[in-house]
This record gives structure tokens, sequence and C-alpha cells, in this order.
């Protein structure tokens, strides 16, 4: 395994992070357990989950990814082994079952979700805590284009940071970052970090693979030179760069073929086009191309981790093992010429 710093901490964190969202809904406590086992014996000291999950999020399996690592914490031993990251989740009329979707980052709203957090975790801190996504009218989710909102209301930056340094001094938190956030947001956090004497982000959860590279322009720079790294999430694309949606297949028990309404952002005509091109890249150069989607994203100068995201063991061990390949000259620029005639299909 390899490590790289969480932003300007002194916190090593495995370059291969182990996501959590199928818990709880795709799989079992059982299944996980076997996961989290099988991670931490392979290196992997850095989990991700958010009080959204299990997804696709709803009220019967609210809160239930959080649970049960706090079972495994409890039941192994392990939390002073693992760096442990959450995130609290954002306003939307689509998740009423989250403080009646107004979930906003002001205080109130942070102090109940932190403790929420904490108690379904079994823990009494967590390493990383980050906003789920913008509670302001912005791009993100796939998203393109910005619309101005004369209405547009969301809680001042200041606020926002005052109350998390408020938990950050309780010994409640030890580090904050962001969640799909723009170069605007992730700037205006910095700036008034600075501005007040307030903490730092010190990473920002975007999605990035070879089929959305969009983090490169703007957000790229911003996470080299003010230290606060990527933290990819999706970089292969909900399992899709594996290449094993291709030619109309759905392999059961994929979230894609379970959910199909809710995964819609990687299987446009441009997307599977893309796709195409990558594995037989892959094949040519005898990758296998999950693993190859997964090394590219792993060599990244501005990415602190890749979070990776399994159903199965098979996965997670292969997801895992990407860490020991590395790219060649001529797959690189393979990637770059198909990058080139499909960029960003799945933004």
């Amino acid at each position: 395994m390899q490590y790289r710093k969480l932003g300007n901490t002194d916190i090593d964190v495995s370059v291969i992070c182990l996501g959590t969202m199928t818990w709880g809904e795709q799989n079992t406590q059982q299944q996980a357990f076997e996961q989290m086992d099988y991670a931490v014996e392979h290196g992997v000291n850095f989990f991700d989950t958010a009080e959204l999950y299990a997804i696709p999020t709803n009220a019967a399996t609210y809160g239930a990814t959080e649970q049960i690592i706090g079972n495994w914490l409890s039941a192994s031993g392990k939390r002073e082994q693992i760096i442990l990251a959450s995130k609290i989740a954002g306003p939307g009329r689509w998740i009423p079952h989250i403080r009646g979707g107004n979930s906003r980052f002001e205080r109130d709203n942070i102090v109940q979700a932190l403790d929420d957090s904490l108690r379904r975790l079994q823990t009494d801190y967590l390493d990383l805590y980050q906003l789920h996504w913008p509670e302001r009218n912005t791009n993100f989710f796939g998203k393109l284009g910005f619309e101005p909102d004369d209405e547009d209301q969301f809680t001042p930056v200041l606020e926002t940071l005052q109350a998390l340094d408020e938990q950050i001094q309780a010994g409640k938190i030890r580090h904050i970052g962001l969640s799909n956030e723009t170069p605007w947001g992730v700037m205006q956090f910095l700036k008034v970090a600075e501005q007040h004497g307030l903490p730092r982000i010190v990473s920002v959860q975007n999605p990035y693979s070879l089929l959305n590279r969009s983090y490169e322009v703007g957000l790229a720079e911003i996470s080299w030179r003010e230290r606060a790294g990527l933290l990819s999430y999706s970089p292969m694309a909900f399992g899709v760069l594996s290449g094993k949606f291709l030619q109309g297949q759905h392999p059961a028990g994929a979230r894609i073929t379970l959910f199909p309404d809710y995964f819609t952002r990687y299987s446009n005509a441009q997307a599977v086009a893309a796709t195409e091109q990558y594995v037989e890249l892959a094949r040519q150069h005898d990758l296998d191309p999950a693993q190859m989607a997964l090394a590219f994203v792993n060599s990244r100068p501005f990415l602190t981790s890749t979070i990776i995201g399994a159903t199965t063991m098979q996965q997670l061990k292969a997801n895992i093992a990407s860490i020991d390949v590395e790219l060649s000259d001529a797959v690189l620029e393979g990637i770059a010429a198909i990058h080139t005639q499909h960029p960003n299909p799945s933004p």
C-alpha cells in the first residue's frame, strides 16, 4: 500500500480508501465486516462514509452504513488504526427523512448530525468531517452550467466554519473537508478560514474518473497549491469502466442493474463509446480494465486518496491490488487520445 498526507496535516492515509455506501443495502453487515477485515490486512487505513448512506438513500436504511461500521469498530477494537471520515448531508427535498430535508450547515444541524453519526459509529471523534454537498444553488451531481438564483440563500461560510471549529475544540472532529464542491466554494472556505483564524479544509471529495476529469479544470490546481487534495469518488464510474455493462449487459446484483434510474450519469451514449475504447486499450496492454481505470486515478499528483466501492470480495481484492499497477507511457498516451475524442462524457 502507498500513503499520502491528508492535506496539511501529519496524518498518513492510504491511497486506496474504503468506500462504504453499499453496506446496509447491497451488502449485509457480515459482508461489510469481511471487506473491512481484508482491507485493513492489506494496508488500507482510511474509511469513508456518510450519514446519508446506504445508497440509494431512503428512510429505512438511513444511517445503516454508519451503524455497521460502528459495530465493526466495537467488535474489532481497531478504531485507533483507522482514519475515519463521514459527512453531514446538505439540504434537499429528495431527503425528507434527514432533518425534514432542510439540513443546512448552521450550528444546530451540524451538532445534531455529528452527534448522531458519532453514536452510530460508536466513537468519540471523527478524523475527517465533510460537507456532503453545497447548500447553495450551484452545479454538482452532474449538473452542468451555472444559473444564478436571486433568491438563493445559504449559510455564510463564516458561520459554518465557526460551528465546525466549535466541534473541533470539543474534540469531536480532527479535520474538515468539502464534497461535490466548485472552485469558488473551495476558495471561499480557504479565504474565510485564513481571514478569521479558523480551521482550513484538508480535502475535497468530488467525482473523478476516466469518464469525468472535470476536476482537472480549476480544482486540481487548488488541491495542489492549497494542500487540499482530492478524495476521488466513483473512480470506476459505478463499475461502468470495468466493461461489464457493455453490449447491453446487466449483471445481476450490480448497482446500475438494481437501480437503473439512480445511476444514469455514466450510461449515456458518449460514456458508452468512451468506455468501449478504454476497455479495448486495457486489453491491448494486458491490463484489467477496472485496474487500469483505478491506476490512472491513483497516479494523479493532486489526489490524496481513491475511494473504492465493492459489492463482492473479488471486486474488493482487484480494486485494492490496483495500487501495484503502474501505467506505461503507451497506456497514458492512449488514455489521453481517448479523452481528447470523448472529453468528460459523465460530468
